[in-house]
């Protein structure tokens, strides 16, 4: 077992895994900040960087999240204030998430919405306008309409 993955034994064990958790925290939660600050100005181009750091991240903090669930019984005996403070912290940290994914998912919407726009728009304009029984044009068929190819660089 590597040292992250070694079971918490002492206090000693204890009070480092919570001070690795917070310092995880604390660059996911600088992570996540930039991220939706920067889907908020619209900055998508720049998000991609984070990807990776932000896989990374993810992942420790899961790792030592479990490390610490294995042992949570043995910390909240223990160590009772740092076990109730590092609960508040993920109380704020989920609002953290929450509020990313919200951004996240906006974006994917609203981006999602301006695709199919513009393929709606772009099949309209190739249909012929034609008239159906009722005197009014008809919509373009969807069978007509052309694939839609975007490119990801600009």
């Amino acid at each position: 077992m590597s040292h992250q993955q070694a079971a918490i034994a002492s206090m000693e064990d204890a009070e480092r895994a919570i001070g690795a958790l917070h310092a995880i925290m604390d660059r996911l939660e600088q992570t996540l900040a930039e991220e939706t600050a920067l889907v908020r100005a619209g900055r998508l181009r720049e998000v991609g960087a984070f990807e990776t750091e932000k896989n990374e991240l993810a992942r420790r903090y899961s790792m030592e999240s479990q490390r610490i669930g294995a042992a949570h019984a043995f910390i909240k005996r223990t160590l009772p204030q740092l076990f109730d403070a590092l609960r508040q912290r993920h109380v704020s940290f989920q609002a953290l998430l929450k509020a990313n994914m919200t951004v996240l998912a906006t974006a994917h919407a609203v981006s999602e919405g301006i695709i199919r726009s513009v393929s709606g728009e772009l099949a309209r304009k190739q249909a012929p306008s034609t008239y159906g029984n009722s005197g009014r044009t008809n919509a373009p068929s969807p069978k007509a309409s052309q694939p839609l190819a975007l490119s990801r660089v600009l």
